[in-house]
C-alpha cells in the first residue's frame, strides 16, 4: 500500500490511463482544428468530436445534436442559467433552486438577483432532501427555470430528480440539473430534463472539458450563449473546440457507464465497511446525509469534539477534504451542512471522505483505522481551536 491514500475523488480524479491512449494522437498526429473543414487534419478532428459527442448522448439518453462541449461544468450551469434567464425573460424572471447547491448555481442565481431576477431558495430537510410540497408551492406562471443537483458533492445525497422535472414541467418552467458528481457513478437519464450540465475530471477525464445537454424537442430549448466569437458547437459556446479534451471526455465517460455497475457495488461495499468501523469504534459520529439516498463512493462524517481542521492535521496520510474544493479556504461552515439544520460546531467537525476507482480495501481499513486514533487521541488532548 502507497502513502498517501489519495479519498478526495469529489475534488476530483487522475486521468485514466486508458483515457490518456485515447486523447494522445489528437495532441501530435491528428492535431487539426475541427472546425478546419478543407483538409484531412481537420475531418480527422472533427470526426473525433462526433465519436465523443455520440459516447455522451449514449450516456445521457440523448440525441448527438443535444450535446455542447464547453470548457467545464461551471462554464454549463452559467450558460444554462443566465442563457435562459436573457431568453426567456419576457415569460417571467423567477428562478427555482436550493440552498445545497453548487457555488456555481447559487452565484449565478445571486448574479441575476442583481438584475432584476427573483430567485427562491428551496429549504432541505436534516437529510438532505428538498420538500416537494415546497418546490410545488414555489413554482408560478413567472417560473422560468428550476435547477436542482442532481447529487451533492459534499455529502452525496441524490434528489428526487424525475418528480422535481414533472413538478417544474406542470408550470412550464425549464428544468435544470447539475448532473456532474452523478454522471458514470449512478443511472441518468435526461427525460423530462431540459438542461444538463457535467464535467469530465469527476469521472476519470481530463480537467478544462465540460459539456451541457440542452433539450432539442417537447420542447425546444433556447439559450442566449455565455461565450460569443465563433459558430462553434451550434453557435451555444464560441471558442476553438479543445479535441483532445473532448475525446478524453468521450472515452472516460464510455468506460464509467460500462462499469458503473460493479464499480458502485463495490465501492458502497468498501463506503459502508468504512463507516461501520468507525462509527462502531467511536461515539459522537454523526453521518451526514445517511438517511437519504447516496451516491455510493461518499461519507461525510461529523466527529463531536474534534474540529476537521485539527482531524486532517493529524491524518496526513490520508487526503480527505473539510468540505468542497470550490469552497476550501473561506473559513465558512459548510453551506450545505448548514442548511441541513447542523449547528456550526458539528458543521466545522464534518470530514468528507470520497473513494473512486483505484480504492483498495486495505486503504479504507487504515484509514478507518487511522482516523478513529486520531479522534482518540484529539479527544483526550482537549484540542479545540478557534476556527473563525
Amino acid at each position: 500500500m502507497k502513502l498517501p491514500i489519495y479519498l478526495d475523488y469529489n475534488a476530483t480524479t487522475p486521468v485514466d490511463q486508458r483515457v490518456v491512449e485515447k486523447m494522445l494522437p489528437f495532441f501530435t498526429q491528428h492535431f487539426g482544428n475541427a472546425s478546419s473543414k478543407g483538409h484531412a487534419f481537420g475531418w480527422a478532428a472533427a470526426e473525433a468530436v462526433q465519436q465523443a459527442r455520440e459516447q455522451m448522448a449514449s450516456a445521457l439518453q440523448a440525441q448527438p445534436e443535444e450535446v455542447y462541449f464547453t470548457g467545464g461544468a461551471t462554464e454549463s450551469i452559467n450558460t444554462a442559467i443566465k442563457g435562459v434567464a436573457a431568453t426567456y425573460a419576457r415569460k417571467g424572471n423567477h428562478i427555482i433552486t436550493v440552498r445545497t447547491e453548487h457555488k456555481a448555481v447559487l452565484e449565478a442565481c445571486q448574479h441575476l438577483e442583481k438584475q432584476g431576477c427573483e430567485v427562491t431558495y428551496l429549504n432541505v430537510n436534516s437529510a438532505g432532501l428538498i420538500d416537494l410540497g415546497e418546490l410545488e408551492a414555489a413554482l408560478t406562471d413567472r417560473t422560468i427555470l428550476v435547477c436542482v443537483m442532481w447529487a451533492n458533492n459534499e455529502t452525496g445525497v441524490i434528489q428526487p430528480i424525475s418528480d422535481s422535472a414533472m413538478l417544474a414541467k406542470s408550470k412550464d418552467a425549464l428544468f435544470m440539473t447539475d448532473g456532474t458528481q452523478a454522471l458514470g457513478k449512478v443511472p441518468v437519464s435526461v427525460e423530462n430534463i431540459d438542461l444538463f450540465a457535467c464535467t469530465a475530471h469527476k469521472l476519470f477525464g481530463p480537467k478544462g472539458i465540460g459539456a451541457m445537454y440542452i433539450r432539442k424537442k417537447n420542447p425546444r430549448v433556447r439559450v442566449i450563449p455565455l461565450i460569443h466569437g465563433g459558430s462553434q458547437e451550434d453557435g451555444k459556446r464560441a471558442g476553438t473546440l479543445n479535441v483532445p479534451g473532448i475525446v478524453g471526455f468521450g472515452a472516460a465517460t464510455e468506460m464509467a457507464i460500462s462499469d458503473m455497475e460493479n464499480e458502485s457495488s463495490r465501492l458502497l461495499t468498501l463506503r459502508d465497511g468504512f463507516e461501520q468501523a468507525v462509527t462502531g469504534a467511536l461515539s459522537g459520529v454523526q453521518v451526514n446525509g445517511k438517511e437519504a439516498p447516496r451516491l455510493p463512493h461518499v461519507s461525510n462524517i461529523a466527529f463531536e469534539g474534534v474540529t476537521s481542521a485539527n482531524l486532517v492535521s493529524q491524518i496526513r496520510e490520508l487526503a480527505v477534504s473539510t468540505g468542497s474544493a470550490c469552497s476550501t479556504g473561506t473559513g465558512k461552515p459548510s453551506h450545505v451542512l448548514k442548511a441541513m439544520g447542523l449547528s456550526d460546531e458539528t458543521a466545522y467537525s464534518s470530514l468528507r471522505i470520497s473513494l473512486g476507482r483505484f480504492t483498495t480495501e486495505e486503504e479504507m481499513q487504515f484509514a478507518a483505522e487511522k482516523i478513529v486514533s486520531s479522534v482518540r487521541r484529539l479527544r483526550d488532548s482537549h484540542v479545540v481551536t478557534n476556527h473563525f
